[in-house]
C-alpha cells in the first residue's frame, strides 16, 4: 500500500504523527526494533534551495525535531538496550529535490564549478528547549540558508536571527574540536553556545552520501539489494576522504549554565573565505 513505508528487512511505523516512531530492521549483521520519542515539538526549517549555476539541484523543505531513542540493538551478535535516559538524538525529514540517484551529465556545469561548500547544522536538546541552527554559505561567505529557533515544551518557537559562528579546527586538518554560536533572542539579547566535539560519523564513508564511493542514495542497486560494512575511522584512506564530505559530530554544549547534547553536523569543502580555506587541498593552521 501507498502509506507503507518498508524496503527489504526495514520498516517505518508512524505510531503518532510527529511524535512517536518505530524503526525495525531485520537483517543478519544489524537488527534493531527502536521506537522515537520527540521531545519538543517538531520544527519546520526554512526553505533550502541550492543552485549549480541555472539550475536548482536542491529545492527542498525540512522539520526537525529532537528527541530520545528506546529499545533493543543488534550489531554483529552484540546485544544492546537502548535506554531513553541516555539515548538522545535528532531526526529530521525532507520532501522535494535533491541531488541523489543516478548522476545527471554535468556538461556546461563541469565549466562552471561552485570552488566551495559550507554547511552546518546543529540540532540540541537542552532540558527546558531545543535549540535548531541551521547554515549555508557560498565561498565567499555570502548565506544561502539561515535558521535559528528555540523550541520551548507549550511548542512556542523562538527566532533566534542571524547566527554568528566561530570554529576552531584542529590543526593540519579541517576537524571542528569546537564551536561557539552568537545568537540573538527577540529582545536583543545575546544567545550563546559552546560546543565541543566528541566521536563523529562521515557521511561520505558508507552512508551513501556525496562522495561515498560504496554507494549513493537512491541509485539502482538491484531488487533485495542490501550490504554492511565495517569502517576504520582512523585508516589513511578514510582519514583522507573527510575534508571533502559532510561530518556529524557527537555535540556536547553549554548555554546559559545548562549542558545540553545533539548533533554538529559540518562541511567545510574547498574554498570559504571567512574561514580562510582558499581551494580544497588546504588544512587549518
Amino acid at each position: 500500500r501507498s502509506t507503507d513505508a518498508a524496503v527489504g528487512g526495514y520498516r517505518i511505523e508512524v505510531v503518532k504523527p510527529l511524535q512517536t516512531i518505530r524503526v525495525i530492521c531485520e537483517h543478519e549483521d544489524l537488527s534493531l526494533d527502536m521506537t522515537w520519542e520527540g521531545a519538543f515539538d517538531s520544527v519546520l526549517e526554512e526553505h533550502h534551495m541550492l543552485m549549480a549555476g541555472p539550475r536548482a539541484i536542491l529545492d527542498a523543505t525540512r522539520f526537525a525535531q529532537v528527541g530520545s531513542w528506546a529499545g533493543t540493538l543488534s550489531v554483529g551478535g552484540e546485544d544492546l538496550v537502548v535506554d531513553p535516559a541516555v539515548w538522545t538524538g535528532s531526526r529530521d525529514r525532507s520532501w522535494g529535490i535533491r541531488p541523489v540517484g543516478e548522476a545527471d551529465p554535468q556538461g556546461r556545469m563541469a565549466d562552471e564549478p561552485t570552488g566551495g561548500h559550507w554547511w552546518t547544522y546543529v540540532p540540541l536538546r537542552f532540558e527546558d528547549f531545543a535549540l535548531m541552527v541551521i547554515v549555508q554559505e557560498s565561498p565567499d561567505g555570502h548565506r544561502t540558508l539561515n535558521h535559528a529557533t528555540r523550541i520551548f515544551p507549550d511548542g512556542r518557537v523562538e527566532q533566534l536571527g542571524w547566527p554568528r559562528i566561530e570554529i576552531d579546527y584542529r590543526s593540519g586538518t579541517r576537524h571542528p574540536e569546537s564551536a561557539r554560536l552568537h545568537l540573538t533572542t527577540p529582545s536583543g539579547e545575546p544567545l550563546v553556545v559552546d560546543i565541543d566535539t566528541i566521536g563523529f560519523v562521515a557521511l561520505n564513508v558508507g552512508a551513501g552520501y556525496g562522495g561515498d564511493t560504496d554507494w549513493t542514495h537512491g541509485q539502482w542497486r538491484g531488487r533485495n539489494w542490501s550490504s554492511s560494512s565495517v569502517y576504520d575511522l582512523t585508516e589513511p584512506a578514510i582519514v583522507g576522504k573527510l575534508p571533502y564530505g559532510t561530518i556529524d559530530h557527537i555535540a556536547r554544549a553549554t548555554c546559559n549554565g545548562q549542558e545540553g547534547w545533539g548533533m554538529f553536523e559540518h562541511a567545510v569543502m574547498g574554498r570559504h573565505d571567512p574561514s580562510g580555506f582558499v581551494g580544497w587541498l588546504d588544512m587549518a593552521p
